[in-house]
């Protein structure tokens, strides 16, 4: 006898096959298809490297990978945003970077990603054991939704006949020995000695004078997120390092969602802030340091007494207060892109770098390609950059100036700014009063960081696994001037009406939680703000009549979407809940005969697109 509950109907459109003109990466040279790996489930992590929701992703499937490694295929489609992410080295350092243990298909041109009508950096496909794409989600909180949706396909297809099971396709790459993996920050300690978050590794790596010769490691090299001697004391890919006194280094331990203190004297290291756990809409925004929740706590810097915090994974700068212990929210909104304004308005965009140099603290906005600065007063203003898609190398005046996704940021003591240019490979100037940008060094492989050393300048070269010390250049670098935008295609929309459809569908045996008011959430404005005429600012429900402004003739609309589904279970008093939140910057040619209904999935499937597709 059977006793499979049937499987509630899914539309389901045949998945397209994969293709990449980067090829293959963790399968030992073989290539993979579709055809090949029927009679498993196939999730496809549409993914950037640059994105941190893209990270957070690939965190949330380790565990997913891990139970159910003979059922599931998680395979990466690497789809570039900047110019740096289609290169294939680059992928391959990504993937040893951030711990990939999966098959990665680099798709530099796109295709894939065209293909699977994506949209949004990250988007997940599941598609099932016969070949066809059951469910799409983008952004990130789906964890728990693909676990069921798993558990329903292993038990449909196991009594359909067609679910096989064995070991998956992924081989996983030789490794490499090196003193540092892919460091992120570096420090300058009252000793002489550099300080270096080898964030690879999961260690601090204190260097001697020389940033070759290692002096001690502290971490045990294993992810992990324990106080305590050095040899046990644990990291996930710690990356900002800043001295809170003379004998204490506050660590960004990026992907535990904390901030650690290492004491120089005895190497132990403790917790300052954070609960291990990701900050998600609807979490407190301040509050005692280790009951609050982080995200992504990407740099650090001591400014006006208190510790700043770029948090990367929700756009937003925060502050740790050292006498108070409490951390709080300083400046950001959560949307992600590029405003000017007060603390409590801006918006960033991945903040990664920090440096506090006299009445500024200097930031390096990433996703922006931005160096941007707040003041005493709490106000951000930006020096250089002009928003999400554009992005180049281009010296000259700083309004028209180009960077491309910069990681780091450092004062120089003539009052300028270094900025760690990541995906340029190079280092670059900012002088505020002249207003001008120029290049100091070029041919350094993804930097990500530098500290000045008397009249030297050491730059963390994170591609290359090492430090690099130059002499601070009297004149700077000629490099030819080059410009670019995202490869990404605009979605051609039509003037007038344009109904905006946010897709969710709750997971099995959930619902949308209503117990205290809304349980969805939409924000949408536009760059520029006069392309919407209609229908910008927030509100409850999920689909959305936009009025577009026939009279421009491109942008860049910003969708900010969130769901709280939670168990439907009338007998569980404290049913477990779940959010699901994505952002969307959907670059848009408003045209006649374009578009007149914008569908962007949070998590289910386009029904009526899938029904377009099966007829």
């Amino acid at each position: 006898m059977n006793d499979v509950p049937p499987a509630p109907r899914r539309p389901r459109v045949r998945a397209p096959e994969l293709t990449g003109e980067g090829g293959w990466l963790n399968t030992g040279g073989r290539e993979l298809s579709l055809a090949g790996l029927r009679g498993r489930i196939v999730i496809l992590d549409f993914w950037t490297f640059c994105c941190i929701n893209c990270l957070h992703v690939l965190d949330e499937l380790r565990e997913l990978e891990e139970k159910h490694r003979d059922t599931v295929v998680i395979i990466g489609v690497h789809s570039p945003k900047f110019v740096h992410e289609a290169e294939h080295a680059a992928v391959v350092d990504a993937v040893e970077r951030y711990g990939v243990e999966h098959p990665v298909l680099d798709d530099p041109g796109l295709t894939t990603w065209k293909q699977y009508a994506v949209r949004a950096w990250p988007t997940l496909v599941v598609v099932d054991p016969e070949g066809y794409v059951v469910a799409q989600h983008a952004g990130e909180g789906h964890a728990h939704a693909l676990a069921r949706l798993v558990a329903e396909l292993e038990a449909e297809h196991a009594a359909k006949g067609t679910l096989r099971r064995g070991d998956g396709p992924y081989v996983p790459p030789e490794p490499v020995a090196t003193d540092l993996r892919f460091p992120g920050k570096a420090l300058l300690l009252p000793s002489g000695n550099l300080l270096v978050s080898d964030t690879t590794r999961h260690q601090l790596v204190e260097l001697a004078p020389d940033g070759e010769r290692v002096v001690r490691r502290i971490g045990s090299g294993q992810r992990g997120r324990t106080d305590g001697e050095p040899a046990a004391a644990s990291f996930s890919e710690p990356q900002g390092l800043a001295l809170l006194d003379d004998s204490t280094v506050v660590v960004a331990d990026t992907v535990n969602h904390a901030l650690r203190a290492l004491d120089l004297d005895s190497g132990r290291v403790r917790t300052l802030a954070g609960t291990g756990r990701q900050w998600w809409q609807g979490s407190p925004v301040s509050g005692p340091a280790r009951e609050v929740a982080l995200s992504s706590p990407w740099d650090v810097a001591l400014f006006g007494g208190k510790v700043w915090i770029a948090m990367a994974g929700v756009h937003q700068l925060w502050t740790y207060d050292p006498a108070a212990g409490r951390v709080e929210v300083a400046a950001g909104t959560t949307n992600e892109g590029l405003l000017d304004g007060p603390g409590e308005q801006a918006w960033f965009a991945q903040p990664s770098g920090l440096a506090a140099a006299g009445d500024r603290l200097w930031l390096a906005d990433s996703e922006t390609s931005a160096l941007r600065w707040v003041d005493t007063g709490g106000a951000v203003h930006t020096a250089v950059g002009t928003g999400l898609f554009d992005f180049g190398h281009r010296d000259g005046a700083a309004e028209q100036a180009l960077l491309q996704h910069p990681l780091g940021v450092t004062a120089l003591p003539d009052g300028s700014v270094a900025v760690s240019d990541t995906y340029n490979h190079a280092l670059r100037r900012y002088d505020p009063e002249t207003g001008e940008v120029s290049t100091l060094a070029t041919d350094l492989r993804e930097p990500s960081d530098a500290v000045l050393v008397g009249g030297d300048i050491v730059v963390v070269e994170s591609a290359r696994h090492r430090l690099t010390r130059l002499r601070l250049p009297e004149e700077a670098v000629r490099v030819e001037s080059v410009a670019h935008r995202t490869q990404r295609a605009a979605t051609e929309v039509a003037p007038g009406s344009l109904a905006l459809d946010i897709v969710f569908r709750a997971p099995a045996g959930q619902k949308l939680d209503t117990r205290y008011g809304p349980s969805t959430r939409l924000l949408v404005s536009a760059t520029p703000p006069e392309l919407l005429l209609g229908g910008a600012g927030p509100g409850t429900d999920l689909a959305r009549t936009l009025e577009l402004n026939p009279e421009l003739t491109e942008g860049v609309l910003h969708v900010s979407a969130m769901a709280a589904s939670c168990d439907d279970d009338p007998a569980n008093e404290y049913p477990a809940c779940h959010v699901h939140q994505q952002d969307w910057g959907v670059p848009v040619t408003v045209t006649a005969g374009g578009a007149t209904r914008l569908p962007l999935v949070l998590a289910g499937m386009d029904e009526e697109a899938a029904g377009a597709a099966e007829g």
